[in-house]
């Protein structure tokens, strides 16, 4: 007989929440099969990568630990639910999984349960749909989430309004916004909107910590009604301070110097943080490691706000990694006579260190200006598939080149 059930091992859930997924009762007879079987449905859960058990028998009973080993969480989304807030969804998931917080697995029985919570809320309105769940790149940042999204849903945007006057008077935002109107309602499509095309508007003036949405659906009248086919959008924009550049701090760095990187980042001390122009700063510097061969340097900053003054300073961790020299080129889809003379035009001696520069003007001449390379050597193709191989054991770049 089943006399005590316990499990170790979590850090984001509790043993009260995980012991209901095993699927035991206590003062139930259970036997190895039992066990097993329990700890399949903890796997199955999709919560836990790795389950094991052990078990003790007194004359009073059995007592069983779940050993576990947690998977990682990722950020539930919502798609298309203009029905609802964010918290109403997830309110209605915790009535299903009461240790719901926000994130849920990859895969699994757990999400199956958080997709029928929400087909159950849908259906208590009145709407029979179907519930579908993937997981996508986070539109809003890193990472991936858990998208859960109605399938066949026709509501469709009829407008979309910011907070923010500037917003909807921006020539640059509302050339993009006609292409959302009369599209169907997609959280998604408006959050990608919003990094991609509004967050630049702010970021631009040195507003770096705008804050952008979420978007919401605002209707009068009875919440229960049937929500008409064309809605509108309204998303709150709050673009706090403007920011000005103050320092930036480089660590970790030894084959470009801190006055070298701060000169080809170009940020001025003083002037506006430009967010497009740091970023932009970021990916110079980038560039400029794989001028020299070292093509998978990495930069972390770390932004430092002084919301008294309203500066700005980068601490940015720089993690060189390898030098890369030149190794081989490997081409397909040309002649013999082709592939001679490009060998030929080749800039870049083997064993010479790997200039990303120099590799990208070759692949501009291939596309703009092929005689430079082929002469009058009648080569035909539409485009040229390139990819740069590194072997980082042996500090090694090799070329593929694929004519076609």
């Amino acid at each position: 007989m089943l006399r005590e059930l316990h499990a170790s091992g979590m850090k984001s859930i509790t043993e009260t929440n995980v012991l209901p997924l095993a699927g035991l009762q206590i003062g139930s007879q259970v036997t190895r099969k039992d066990l097993q079987a329990a700890a399949d449905r903890l796997v199955q859960s999709g919560l836990f990568a790795k389950v094991k058990y052990d078990f003790r028998t007194t004359p009073e009973g059995v007592t069983v630990t779940f050993h576990v080993e947690e998977t990682p969480l990722i950020a539930a989304y919502f798609d298309n639910f203009p029905w609802f807030s964010d918290g109403e969804l997830s309110a209605a998931i915790r009535t299903s999984l009461p240790f719901y917080a926000g994130s849920l697995p990859e895969a699994g029985d757990i999400v199956d349960h958080a997709g029928d919570a929400l087909k159950n809320l849908l259906a208590s309105r009145g709407l029979q749909v179907t519930v579908e769940h993937q997981v996508l790149a986070n539109p809003l940042s890193e990472g991936t989430v858990q998208e859960f999204q109605i399938q066949g849903a026709a509501i469709r945007i009829a407008k979309i309004d910011f907070s923010d006057a500037s917003v909807n008077s921006s020539p640059a935002v509302q050339q993009h916004l006609s292409e959302l109107l009369g599209k169907p309602y997609s959280r998604l499509t408006l959050d990608l909107f919003l990094s991609e095309n509004v967050r630049p508007y702010f970021l631009r003036q040195g507003f770096l910590r705008a804050k952008l949405g979420p978007p919401e659906v605002r209707l009068t009248g009875n919440p229960n009604q049937k929500l008409p086919e064309e809605i509108p959008v309204y998303i709150p924009v709050v673009a706090g301070a403007v920011y000005h550049w103050k320092t930036l701090e480089w660590s970790g760095n030894s084959v470009l110097s801190t006055i070298t990187l701060a000169s080809v980042a170009g940020m001025k001390p003083g002037g506006i943080g430009n967010g497009m122009d740091i970023e932009a700063g970021w990916d110079r510097v980038r560039e400029e490691y794989a001028h020299r061969g070292y093509l998978e340097a990495k930069l972390n900053p770390t932004a430092i706000y002084d919301d008294q003054g309203h500066t700005v300073s980068f601490a940015v961790r720089v993690d060189e990694g390898k030098l890369y020299k030149f190794g081989v080129i490997v081409l397909t889809g040309i002649s013999v006579s082709a592939e001679r003379r490009l060998r030929e035009t080749w800039p870049i001696p083997g064993g010479e260190i790997f200039d990303k520069s120099i590799y990208e003007e070759f692949l501009a001449k291939l596309e703009s200006h092929p005689d430079k390379i082929f002469g009058d050597l009648p080569v035909h193709y539409e485009n040229v598939g390139h990819w740069v191989r590194t072997d980082a054991g042996l500090g090694v770049a090799d070329v593929l080149l694929d004519f076609k």
